[in-house]
């Protein structure tokens, strides 16, 4: 694959066909989003069966330059691979599920939802700040008309809240970069990962993208605007949304904030843990007491990217692996559970838990499918859940065994709601009429279920498929943030962060680690 631009082909591909599908008829639109999906799909592939484990930290790389210090440059490593594999994978259930369901304006839902992995892929492979900032901004165009267009009777409401908290928060991170740019004097992400920042800077810095970050996350008190989106959009916008895009804030912690801003990430690493801790508690609550599936699963969502955050600022390698395991886990299982709602949706077009019971009567292949992806999103030994649950724990523990303990207590009132969902719609007695004339899952509903529930099994069973092309990346994060971690408890250690080395030192001892990986 040496000098072969596979990154700009995947950014090409679903671009080229996005056009074509909004001036094709319906089912021309159908056929040509699948297939350019697919073909993305095939072509992460390759990039993974090529991906040199071991090898240099970024690869696949490619620069131009274009005008003044803005230049096009993608490179990916193992971090960034898993979670382009993630999204491609998903982006064809996402038009499989849409197959049927929507009926109006296709041509132009299609081109939404292929424009949306352009701008994915791009976020995850960009080497220079300003273009990631382009496609991590342009991010939130297509899935505002997802929802505002295609979405429930409150749609528009929705739209408009997603946007505008998303956006706002994200100014804030745009001056930060224009900070960054002048102090650096380069806009390459490489050489930024290496630069150490004067720590007086390095605060305000974290503290503008954590504005912008958390939002997208998202994290208490700024998540408000997820169950409402949610609730609004279709099921493949939900399937994306949870699956994909809330992956983005923390990709930016562990990409950005962490390693550019150790002395910082260090100082202030009680407020991650302070939000994280109330987060999975609040959050679990308010989901035990939902009448509708679609919020249920999204407070949900709140609450294991709260283990996510708490796990990534352990500063550790298991709280970091099980973090990043996390995220992958979550946007599998997530994705399916938004699917599982919107296979009964279809049929009987309400979310109200109360108006089911019974399913497994007359669906057992669907409460059979349920059944697995609640178990997952539990986290059961055995699925992709445990893997990412149990590290996480472990390496919080190692930071604060108080933070684990209340995460811990966030995932007992995981299992707790999700089995109360999971008795109340598939177990009891059918006896509604309209519930008994539902029918079992069709084939397109199967060619959905089935690959979700096999990764979310090879996960469990076999994480290290997923582990290893990411250990050097997170080994070198580790690094870079050794010098600045507190000791002891970090919840005791509030303001007391040792201070970083000299950048000598720093780049020294990342190198040492990659040596030894």
């Amino acid at each position: 694959m040496s000098g072969f631009p596979i990154l700009s082909l995947m950014l090409a591909v679903p671009a080229i066909a996005a056009i074509a599908c909004a001036f094709a008829g319906d089912r021309a639109a159908r056929l040509i989003a699948l297939g350019a999906t697919l073909a993305t799909f095939v072509l992460g592939c390759i990039l993974w069966a090529n991906y040199d484990i071991g090898g240099a930290q970024w690869q696949f790389t490619e620069r131009a330059d274009l005008f003044g210090r803005f230049q096009w440059a993608l490179g990916i490593d193992g971090m960034a691979l898993m979670l382009i594999m993630l999204s491609v994978f998903l982006m064809p259930l996402c038009i499989l599920a849409s197959w049927d369901a929507v009926k109006n304006r296709v041509g132009l839902y299609m081109a939404m939802f292929l424009v949306m992995e352009t701008i994915i892929i791009g976020v995850f492979s960009a080497q220079d700040l300003l273009l990631f900032y382009i496609f991590f901004e342009a991010g939130l165009i297509p899935m505002y008309f997802i929802i505002g267009i295609w979405g429930g009777a409150n749609r528009i409401y929705a739209a408009f809240k997603f946007f505008l908290y998303t956006l706002l928060g994200s100014v804030l991170m745009l001056i930060a970069m224009i900070a960054m740019i002048a102090e650096a004097g380069t806009t390459d992400i490489p050489t930024l990962l290496s630069y150490d920042f004067p720590p007086a800077m390095q605060t305000w810095l974290w503290l503008a993208f954590f504005a912008s970050l958390a939002v997208k996350m998202p994290m208490w008190p700024v998540h408000t605007w997820l169950p409402d989106a949610h609730v609004q959009a279709p099921t493949a916008g939900s399937m994306i949304l949870a699956g994909v895009l809330l992956k983005l804030g923390s990709y930016g912690f562990l990409r950005f904030m962490m390693p550019m801003f150790p002395d910082a990430s260090a100082q202030l690493m009680w407020i991650v843990f302070a939000l994280s801790m109330i987060a999975v508690v609040y959050t679990s609550l308010v989901a035990l007491v939902q009448s509708d599936m679609k919020k249920l699963i999204a407070y949900s969502s709140v609450a294991h990217m709260a283990i996510v955050t708490a796990g990534l600022f352990a500063f550790n390698q298991q709280g970091i692996e099980g973090a990043l395991i996390i995220m992958l886990s979550h946007g599998v299982v997530s994705a399916a559970l938004f699917f599982c709602v919107g296979v009964i949706y279809d049929r009987l077009h309400t979310r109200e838990i109360d108006r089911y019971g019974g399913l497994a009567v007359n669906m057992p292949a669907y409460a059979l499918f349920f059944l697995l992806f609640t178990m997952a999103s539990i986290g059961l030994p055995g699925t992709s859940g445990f893997v990412g649950e149990f590290l996480s724990l472990l390496g919080i523990y190692e930071a604060s065994s108080w933070v684990a303990f209340v995460c811990t207590t966030g995932i007992i009132l995981g299992a707790a709601y999700m089995l109360y969902l999971y008795r109340r719609v598939v177990f009891g007695e059918l006896i509604k009429d309209d519930v008994k004339a539902m029918p079992d899952l069709t084939v397109r509903e199967w060619t959905i279920m089935v690959p979700l529930a096999a990764v979310a099994l090879w996960m469990g069973v076999y994480p290290e498929s997923f582990l290893a092309p990411m250990r050097g990346d997170v080994t070198t994060v580790v690094a870079r943030l050794a010098p600045a971690k507190p000791a002891g408890d970090a919840h005791l250690a509030i303001g007391k962060a040792k201070p970083a080395q000299a950048h000598g030192e720093t780049a020294k001892g990342a190198q040492q680690a990659g040596g030894v990986q």
